[in-house]
């Protein structure tokens, strides 16, 4: 399979650059957006949660308002999601920006009652299901072939590292005055809408009204377009068993760093376990993609899967604080090397009218994934000690990395899938003006049209389904 899915690189020789990719005036202007979006999030969680602690000094409730954020994900983020395919992309990422931006500002007005602030909160988080869509979605038509892979790269290592720095940040200023952080985080919202007014185009919208249904039923064939592809389920899978025990070490890292923290102090013990996921995955997202070119990294994808859960077995031999951050940022960087490649994939076999929609369901199953793999494993160390718990956890993970890896689809079934999804995707018409212009049920550049520029649009498009 792997010297057969088409190369849609830009040169014959190579992977793609930095500088292809930032040579792209809308991807600078997404990618700065969503750096800004992404470092105020964090400085905005540690906010809340300390102003909700300083007014309540309940645990239980500053609690309630770190995890408000992934409420909507879990009770809605498929239909949230869907809503970005019926309007142009860039007219939602604004739109959610001003709405959130707006929203902050008022949380950071003094004395506000708590349940006030937790409803105020809830609802700007309405928007990160709909505006990180219509992001993802935007992505493939700015960006094609090898440098889409880099930019989800990029893109993806640039949330890791605004998580590191936000928490850090939001941190030092909450301390000082949790206000002052919100309305930071209400001004990153500003630039960021900012930015994209100003540096992205308009693209049409993916489905024009004349098609659409019922919301609910939109966002079913969200879902069935992802489980119902034999192509795009194993990616699916792959990402999803990715994330069910990538996660574990930092989840139970509190925990782990009070029982054994080695010559550190458990605070920092407990630092040291939660940052080296992060900063693996950052390491692993740009050197992976950059130094291999598309071939390699296809046939890497699937050892890398079965890798990453491979490297925390050995926390069943209890180490050292700063061992079990080794094997952490070693899984972080497998499944970062991992994944750009699965992203690529996506976008070749994925009809272009469900990008907003299949991204909904994936970004939904990472959420609800993530969540229950640290309740269930947190769970059971109320029984077993917690390398026993990942360690054993790891191993299952290994089983099931490799019933993925064994499962994938035939080169025919990859095959076959990319030319039905590139020949949908060709059913449009694009003027002279570079609008696209529906001529079937789907939405996209015609195959080789470049209406922005030497790196445009491109047929086979998806979401960044990290």
């Amino acid at each position: 399979m792997e010297a057969t899915v088409p190369d849609e690189r830009p040169s014959a020789v190579g992977p793609a650059t930095f500088r292809e990719v930032f040579a792209q005036r809308e991807f600078r202007a997404i990618f700065a957006a969503s750096a800004l979006s992404w470092v105020g999030d964090y400085i905005a969680k540690v906010a809340v949660t300390l102003l909700v602690y300083q007014q309540t000094r309940s645990v239980a409730l500053s609690a309630a308002a770190f995890a408000v954020s992934y409420l909507p994900w879990l009770v809605g983020g498929p239909v949230l999601a869907a809503l970005a395919e019926r309007h142009p992309y860039r007219r939602v990422m604004i739109i959610c920006d001003l709405v959130r931006m707006l929203l902050m500002a008022v949380i950071a007005i003094p004395n506000l009652p708590v349940p006030v602030l937790l409803v105020l909160l809830f609802t700007a988080t309405l928007a990160n299901p709909p505006s990180q869509a219509a992001k993802s979605a935007l992505m493939p038509l700015v960006l094609t072939g090898d440098r889409l892979v880099l930019g989800l790269s990029l893109n993806s290592s640039v949330g890791q590292a605004a998580q590191v720095l936000g928490y850090l940040f939001g941190a030092v200023v909450a301390g000082i005055d949790p206000a002052v952080a919100l309305l930071i985080n209400a001004a990153t919202f500003a630039l960021s809408a900012l930015l994209v007014r100003l540096g992205v185009r308009e693209h049409p919208a993916a489905m024009a009204a004349a098609h659409r249904s019922h919301l609910l039923r939109e966002t079913g064939e969200g879902f069935r377009i992802v489980f119902g592809t034999p192509v795009l389920r194993a990616i699916a899978v792959l990402v999803f068993s990715a994330m069910l025990f990538s996660i574990v070490p930092e989840g139970l890292a509190a925990g782990w760093a009070n029982d054994n923290h080695g010559d550190l102090d458990a605070t920092m013990a407990q630092a040291v376990i939660m940052a080296a996921n992060p900063v693996g995955f950052i390491l692993g997202g740009l050197l992976v993609s950059r130094l291999f070119g598309p071939a390699r990294r296809l046939a890497l994808m699937r050892p890398l899967a079965v890798l990453a859960p491979v490297v925390l077995v050995p926390a069943l031999f209890n180490p050292p604080p700063l061992v079990v951050a080794l094997l952490a940022a070693l899984c972080g960087f497998a499944v970062a090397g991992m994944l750009p490649m699965a992203n690529g994939l996506f976008v070749q076999a994925l009809p272009a009218e469900f990008r907003a929609r299949a991204f909904g369901v994936m970004a939904t199953g990472v959420q609800v994934i993530q969540g229950l793999a640290v309740i269930v494993t947190g769970l059971l160390t109320e029984w077993f000690a917690i390398p026993t718990v990942v360690g054993a956890w790891s191993a299952a993970g290994v089983l099931l990395m490799l019933l993925a890896a064994l499962r994938w689809p035939d080169r025919q079934t990859v095959e076959g899938t990319i030319a039905a999804a590139t020949a949908a995707n060709a059913a449009v018409d694009v003027p002279a003006t570079g609008a696209a212009v529906r001529t079937g049920r789907t939405e996209a550049a015609r195959p080789g049209a470049d209406p922005v520029g030497p790196s445009g649009g491109d047929a086979r498009r998806r979401h960044a389904v990290t």
